[in-house]
């Protein structure tokens, strides 16, 4: 017989802890942290890779908003050396979930971003090994991107991503378009959560308190 009841409280317990999980995903007013890196199109060694972090938001469709900065260094070969070109970025974008589980562990999502930022060509050195001179100049860039995400919860607070993303901008000497791929991890705020259950139950309340005057 305790064991029977044990196992009642811990069935109990799992499915108060598993509905908790659900109302504390992707709920309005929630914010977070992230971190992303990963490669770009063309990666040999060295590798062109990227980094960045950002601040989102979630909405009332469980969409969210994001804003952030981040950093790409992409190798061009010339003869037996490579010559960087670095782009430092700020963005700003909204993401529409079209797609999760069941269990709303995953949810995929599609993004556009509005970039701009400041690119260098081998770090404003002109002159190559050489003696060439480079033509490619240093240069404001602007431009956008679309994002494909994936996001997997591992907690409440903890997620996974993975994305790939097309950036395309203008300004510079080079090309145009970099294809991305790459991982992150984003970290939001109990306290936001807390805070925003909070206000539902009491805005629930209050509706009903009005009901029952009007009466």
């Amino acid at each position: 017989m305790r064991k029977v009841i044990c196992m009642l409280v811990a069935v109990v317990s799992l499915a108060l802890f598993s509905g908790q999980a659900y109302a504390q995903r992707y709920l309005p007013g929630m914010k977070a942290v992230e971190l992303r890196g990963g490669f770009a199109e063309g990666s040999k060694s060295p590798l062109n890779h990227y980094a960045g972090f950002a601040v989102s938001g979630y909405t009332k469709k469980a969409n969210r908003w994001v804003v952030g900065a981040e950093y790409l260094l992409k190798n061009y070969e010339y003869r037996n050396v490579t010559v960087p070109r670095t782009q430092f970025t700020a963005e700003g974008g909204y993401y529409l979930k079209f797609l999760s589980d069941p269990s709303k562990t995953l949810f995929l999502s599609i993004g556009g971003s509005a970039l701009t930022g400041y690119e260098t060509v081998n770090w404003g050195n002109k002159m190559l090994y050489d003696g060439s001179k480079l033509l490619a100049k240093d240069a404001f860039i602007y431009g956008g991107a679309i994002t494909l995400e994936l996001e997997t919860y591992v907690t409440d607070r903890i997620v996974l991503l993975a994305g790939i993303r097309e950036r395309a901008l203008w300004g510079g000497s080079l090309s145009v378009f970099t294809m991305q791929f790459g991982l992150g991890v984003n970290s939001s705020s109990i306290k936001n959560i807390t805070a925003y259950e909070y206000r539902g139950n009491k805005k629930d309340s209050h509706h009903g308190f009005s009901g029952t005057d009007g009466t």
